[in-house]
């Protein structure tokens, strides 16, 4: 659109990494709701080196370049876990990020798609930031509010954007938001406490054995969730990776596991939203960036959590004892949030079919406030 030329390049250094990396901080800091995520976290997940979603998928980044600048940047990801489809060998394309330039868009996905033909290729989805287990959909609804730990945020423009390249809607999931004071979700969850099956015990996360409770949720989301659309094993050293990320600010008062006759059944995570403590720290933690993050979470606090995880094992799920305790669950956890200080929490991501979990929500107070869309195509 400028009459400069436009380059799309694959990453290949150390330097062009860094620039795929914060290339997002300038192109959306106009943007109020944006925040910039950690760049030390950044790196740790886009390194094949520390990032364990590598040892079974292929991955290619490309920046966008004219005059100098970063213009977008654009991730294809082939992951060998991902499950079959009828339609056709799967890739993914993600981390989109772009100037409203239909020049810059058409660019990076011809790279992505060419690639990912190349690997035989036939249907795209995404955006996956890199697994549908990680930042899932591309923002289409509720771009006033910023994003929660883990979640991302998008222009409005990119939507139209990416449906300009020939993508259409293939799910949609959503986020949702419960006040924490809402007395009548309250005094659902609370009646739901008071009657617990016999042989269940809701106890909180054993921070003495982290690595096993870690084991643990994940034999449980993968059995729980297996028959979601999409679904894609996470591998336990995936999890092990991520909660090793997220130790610093677990609080194990908001992570709750129900055993049912003494087998873990249900886990539910909840996490305090870092990026109320990041949002005016530029993604970066020295010099004093430590220091404010932990006075935010550890003395002044944060005011809003996600729950990014919770399931119930399939065996369970359908009896008596099991029905409960997602209700259970949520009780646990949000009765010690109150306590804590907290006064709303976002259940994310959860698809647009997925109506038991969305009737859970529901039930708890929540409504959704954020849409993110999946989208796919087919290639010729």
């Amino acid at each position: 659109m400028t009459g400069e030329k436009l380059s799309v390049r694959p990453v290949r250094s150390k330097a062009e990494l860094e620039r795929f990396i914060q290339a997002p901080m300038r192109l959306n800091a106009g943007d109020p709701a944006w925040i910039s995520p950690l760049l030390m976290d950044r790196r740790d997940g886009l390194s094949a080196k520390s990032n364990p979603f590598f040892a079974h998928a292929q991955v290619e980044m490309w920046l966008a370049s004219r005059a100098g600048r970063d213009v977008g940047r654009i991730s294809a990801q082939i992951d060998a876990l991902a499950p079959a489809d009828p339609a056709g060998a799967t890739g993914a394309f993600g981390l989109i990020a772009a100037e409203d330039d239909p020049e810059v868009f058409a660019a990076l996905f011809a790279a992505a798609e060419a690639w990912l033909a190349a690997r035989g290729v036939t249907l795209v989805r995404g955006p996956f930031n890199l697994s549908i287990n990680e930042e899932v959909g591309l923002l289409v609804d509720g771009f006033d509010t910023p994003p929660m730990v883990l979640m991302g945020h998008d222009a409005p423009y990119a939507g139209p954007r990416v449906e300009a390249q020939g993508y259409a809607r293939a799910k949609d999931v959503y986020a949702y938001l419960a006040p924490l004071a809402d007395h009548k979700a309250e005094a659902m969850l609370q009646r739901a406490m008071r009657s617990p099956a016999p042989g269940v015990v809701l106890r909180m996360l054993d921070m003495s054995r982290y690595a096993a409770e870690v084991a643990t949720l994940t034999e449980i989301l993968n059995d729980a969730w297996r028959d979601n659309w999409g679904f894609t094993p996470t591998t336990e050293a995936e999890t092990r990776h991520l909660a090793q990320a997220m130790r610093p600010i677990v609080d194990r008062r908001l992570i709750w596991f129900a055993d049912i006759d003494g087998v873990t059944a249900g886990v539910l995570v909840a996490l305090p939203n870092v990026n109320e403590a990041i949002a005016d720290l530029d993604g970066r933690l020295l010099p004093l960036g430590w220091a404010k993050l932990l006075w935010r979470l550890k003395v002044s606090g944060v005011k809003s959590l996600r729950v990014p995880l919770m399931g119930v094992r399939r065996a369970y799920a359908r009896t008596a004892q099991g029905r409960m305790l997602p209700f259970q669950l949520i009780a646990a956890a949000a009765g010690q949030a109150r306590a804590l200080g907290y006064e709303r929490c976002e259940f994310s991501w959860i698809l647009e079919d997925n109506r038991p979990m969305r009737r859970i929500c529901e039930a708890a107070g929540a409504t959704p406030y954020k849409t993110y869309r999946i989208y796919q195509k087919a290639l010729a």
